[in-house]
Order: C-alpha cells, then structure tokens, then sequence
C-alpha cells in the first residue's frame, strides 16, 4: 500500500490512492474493476473473520467498463484461416481438425484442448463437452468438413486425447493458440485468437437464421445475455427478419 499501511488498516481514502496509481500503470477500466473486486473480495472475508469492523471498499465506486463486441472474421475469411493449416504431415492433419472444430462447433479453446476420442461422434457429427466453463457439460454437433477432418485424424484411435502434440501428448491451450495465430497470418487475419472462430461460429450461425437461444446452447452460455453480445447483426439482415416475421410489416398502405 502506497501510505505504508496494510490492507488490514487501510482506509477508503487509502485505497482510492492505491487505485489512482494502478490507474497510471493499467489505464483501462478493467484493470482498475479487477483491483478493486479483489479489494472487495478481501475485506467481506475479513469482516466475516472480524479482521477489521468495515469494508473500507464498500464506498469505492467501480469503474464504467465498455462492453466490448467480440472480433470476428467474415466467412469467406474463416474458410480461408481453416483450410491454412501451417506445419506439414501429420501436424498439419491435426492443425485442420483442430481450426475446423474450433470454427464450426463453436468451441472455447480449453474446451477442445480436453477432448478424448470417446468424446467425439462421428457417426452423429456430435462432441461432448465434459468440462465446459463452471463444469457444466453439453453435446454439440459439428459440420462436414469438420468431421472429415476429425475421421482422418482419428483413424485407427479409441481412446486419448483427441489432440496431441508431437511426442503425443495432449496439446496444450497456449499451442492451439499458436496455431490459430500462425493459421490467420497464412490467411492473412492478423492477431487471430481461437475465441475470434468462436464468435465467427455464432456471428455465422446468426446470419444464417439461427436463433439465440439455439446459439445460446451451442456456445455454451449461462445467460442469453452473453450470447447477445455475439450477435453482430446488420441492418438489411434485421430489416429482412422483421418484413417476413412481423404482420403489419408487408403493409401497403402505411395508413391502413
């Protein structure tokens, strides 16, 4: 703490010091939300331990943080990064299965790094998702291009993990990364992240005519409110929606 106290015998005016410092050296309003819900975290743990009579955070007001739209990449972009697999032979093989999975299911990137064989099924175009985000479990069907991807790379395998890295061991998250990465500079998509196919997967789905709550479910998402944020919905697509779905839409006479 800056004034040479603990967090034990900080004051409100102590924090909001800290906080303006951490302000200087992290500028973005998130860095600062984070902070202080850790503060806050800490001290609702030391009122319940009677450490200190009050939570000096309790009056500290969070910063607005923007919400942020997803990134995501145009269809005829994503097929270009999925089928720009880098690295040669049975790597490659598996760099295909991996962008196409990640791409057409929707998937978070963890998610697929704990994918055993028995995960997958081919015959129905379905993976289970084990150990989705807060341990919840869900199937989620995949495409074809998906599947033949995910067939030649899982010949003659029963069980282990679905990707493996070259001494067959799983693969780890921060080299599905890299390959998503390496795969989008070949395509030319700078600074691709796995989560970017994610939201491509439901930014596509949604312009296809799926609804939120089927995306919803796809991805895997507590709330819809998440899923929304995914929604990147233009306006001839909402205007199109509205004309075929609402009754007084196809009106002539705007007076009638």
């Amino acid at each position: 703490m800056e004034r040479g106290r603990t967090l034990l015998d900080a004051r409100t005016v102590d924090l909001r010091a800290h906080l303006a410092v951490v302000a200087q050296s992290a500028p973005a309003p998130s860095s600062i939300a984070r902070r202080l819900s850790s503060f806050r975290s800490f001290y609702r743990w030391a009122v319940r331990e009677d450490l200190v009579k009050a939570s000096p955070a309790a009056r500290l007001e969070r910063p607005r943080v923007p919400d942020r739209v997803p990134r995501f990449v145009e269809v005829d972009q994503a097929e270009d990064v999925v089928t720009s697999p880098t690295q040669e032979g049975a790597l490659q093989l598996r760099n295909r299965a991996l962008l196409e999975l990640l791409y057409s299911a929707g998937l978070r990137v963890a998610e697929a790094a704990a994918l055993d064989v028995p995960d997958v099924d081919l015959e129905q175009r379905l993976v289970h998702v084990r150990k989705g985000k807060g341990r919840k479990q869900r199937r989620v069907p995949f495409g074809g291009l998906a599947e033949a991807a995910l067939r030649t790379l899982l010949d003659g395998r029963s069980d282990g993990a679905v990707f493996l890295n070259r001494f067959d061991k799983r693969l780890s998250t921060r080299s599905m990364h890299r390959i998503v990465r390496d795969a989008g500079r070949k395509a030319d998509v700078s600074r691709l992240h796995p989560h970017a196919l994610r939201h491509s997967c439901a930014t596509h789905m949604l312009a296809g005519g799926a609804d939120l709550r089927s995306i919803q479910e796809q991805l895997g998402h507590a709330s819809l409110s998440t899923t929304q944020r995914y929604a990147h919905v233009s306006v001839e697509r909402l205007l199109d929606v509205y004309r075929s779905a609402h009754p007084h839409a196809a009106a002539d006479d705007p007076d009638v």
